[in-house]
């Protein structure tokens, strides 16, 4: 993805935040987006992520600071931001009861596309989703990921530079995930700027630089390897033939700073691990819990920056 000078910024926000009563829930952050590139919104529910959304959409006015969304300032001009963005929520906004192809229709007419254009570009969305012989099918009876891809199609149905995702895969199949970051990656590729907020660490590795937002606040952004090198502990991969009760005991250890299941395994972070390594067996044998293979020291996954970079910014705080 093509890097970017200051006139290349799509979105600036320069300590923007959000309160809600003394709640913060966006408590003064700053980022940069290029133009034509996959910028992640990492976090956990409740960060701030739908919060930050909103706000650079124009549905909601910030506390304090600013930002500005193609050009055009969050605050003053709204109704141009919205021209120029698509939008797709966590909650899809489509019509249930009209076909896939009614549901473009309509969104296309909220857009003003004149009535010759919008075939033209509903007949590209549906092949660009896959939905050209499902078009007269009633939305409520599409499958969830199919659902998902429409409702990328209605976001995008005027041509936006800059699209918002919001949680977009949530709840949907790995193959469905994987079928709709093929349409993010293409859609990038033809210089589309894309904002994506997610909790998957799949999906987070897919994009060209992240933020991670916990509590309100950036506690960390870069690209996917250079939030990876954050990781200060040396990575241990752990496959116990039980994995709940080897979880609890590893994680009793003194010389281990964090652990988390990882796949059919544990990732084991510890800045000891000459001692955790022959600990680790011994703790395990002795509750009748076995290895199915060797430990392996093991390169930091962005699971593991995302775990070891909160338990910092909770140490810290």
């Amino acid at each position: 993805m093509p890097g970017g000078t200051q006139t290349e910024k799509a979105i600036v926000v320069q300590n923007l935040s959000r309160y809600f009563g003394d709640f913060r829930a966006v408590d003064g952050i700053s980022f940069q987006v290029n133009r034509g590139e996959i910028f992640g919104f990492l976090g956990p529910n409740g960060a701030g992520k739908s919060t930050t959304i909103r706000m650079l959409n124009g549905l909601l006015l910030p506390t304090g600071g600013e930002g500005r969304v193609g050009g055009f300032d969050i605050i003053g001009e709204t109704d141009q931001i919205k021209k120029h963005i698509g939008y797709m929520s966590q909650r899809f906004s489509l019509y249930e009861d009209l076909s896939a192809q009614e549901n473009l229709f309509f969104f296309g007419g909220v857009y003003g596309l004149p009535d010759s254009r919008l075939k033209k570009r509903i007949h590209e969305l549906l092949s660009l989703v896959n939905l050209l012989d499902r078009r007269d099918e009633l939305t409520r009876n599409l499958p969830l990921g199919l659902k998902q891809r429409l409702a990328l199609a209605s976001a995008i149905i005027h041509e936006p530079p800059i699209l918002f995702l919001d949680e977009p895969t949530s709840g949907v199949d790995p193959i469905s995930r994987r079928n709709f970051w093929d349409l993010i990656y293409s859609m990038a590729e033809q210089g589309v700027t894309i904002l994506v907020t997610t909790h998957y660490m799949e999906e987070a590795e897919f994009c060209d630089r992240l933020v991670l937002i916990y509590q309100g606040r950036i506690i960390a952004q870069g690209t996917p390897r250079e939030l990876k090198a954050e990781v200060r502990e040396q990575i241990l991969a752990v496959y116990p033939d039980n994995l709940d009760g080897a979880l609890h005991l590893i994680k009793k250890l003194p010389q281990v700073a964090e652990a988390a299941v990882f796949g059919d395994g544990l990732h084991v972070a510890t800045s000891r691990p000459e001692e955790v390594e022959p600990a680790i067996p011994e703790i395990l044998a002795a509750n009748h819990i076995s290895l199915k293979r060797r430990i392996d020291r093991v390169p930091p996954s962005l699971e593991d920056a995302f775990i070891s970079l909160i338990e910092r910014a909770e140490q810290q705080a």
